[in-house]
């Protein structure tokens, strides 16, 4: 197969592509997020931006953690008072 050499086949070639893509994804969808959000004040976008840009993993799983605190509640007109 692919690695024959290390004896891995497809199956454990998919895994290892997994495990690895799995922090990319993450930061990926923090970046996403961070842009689309509307934050309490101007700073905290580019501040979280550059969390995780310079931290990436642990700046992502921070990110992800405090954000509500700091993220604008969504305003839902479709229910009646």
């Amino acid at each position: 197969m692919l690695l024959e050499f290390l004896n891995i086949g497809g199956a454990e070639l998919g895994i290892i592509l997994a495990i690895l893509l799995m922090p990319v994804i993450l930061i990926v969808y923090c970046i996403v997020n961070i842009i689309n959000s509307s934050f309490k004040t101007t700073i905290h976008k580019p501040l979280f931006l550059l969390l995780v840009i310079f931290a990436p993993f642990v700046g992502s799983i921070i990110y992800l953690i405090i954000r509500k605190d700091y993220i604008m509640p969504k305003n839902n007109f479709n229910q009646c008072p």
